[in-house]
């Protein structure tokens, strides 16, 4: 077969476009406890998750209330290292504050 083979063509295609398939994402989560108090809280999600003080109060109500909330959906390297963000600074300051990711 020559050059212009059609079929080798759509085999190109088709590898090009799995070389450029989105990567997954994560859900990162904070997880309610009775000990963090909400505006350690409200900070951790304007610092880590760069959101506004609306925004960050209301997944803190989210997390108060219904026992988690999502704070921001990454991919899996930047997921973990805010995850990991969230652990050590809530360590740092005496709180029990957990975060978890799960794959969207």
């Amino acid at each position: 077969m020559g050059l212009n083979d059609p079929g080798r063509e759509d085999q190109a295609v088709t590898d090009q476009d799995t070389l450029l398939a989105e990567p997954p994402m994560y859900r990162v989560l904070l997880m309610n406890d009775d000990y963090t108090p909400m505006d350690f809280v409200v900070e951790i999600l304007m610092r880590v998750f760069n959101k506004s003080v609306e925004s960050a109060t209301q997944i803190m109500m989210s997390v108060h209330n219904q026992g988690s909330g999502v704070c921001g959906v990454y991919t899996y390297e930047i997921a973990e290292t805010k995850t990991g963000t969230v652990h050590r600074l809530a360590e740092e300051n005496g709180y029990p504050l957990r975060s978890t990711m799960e794959k969207e």
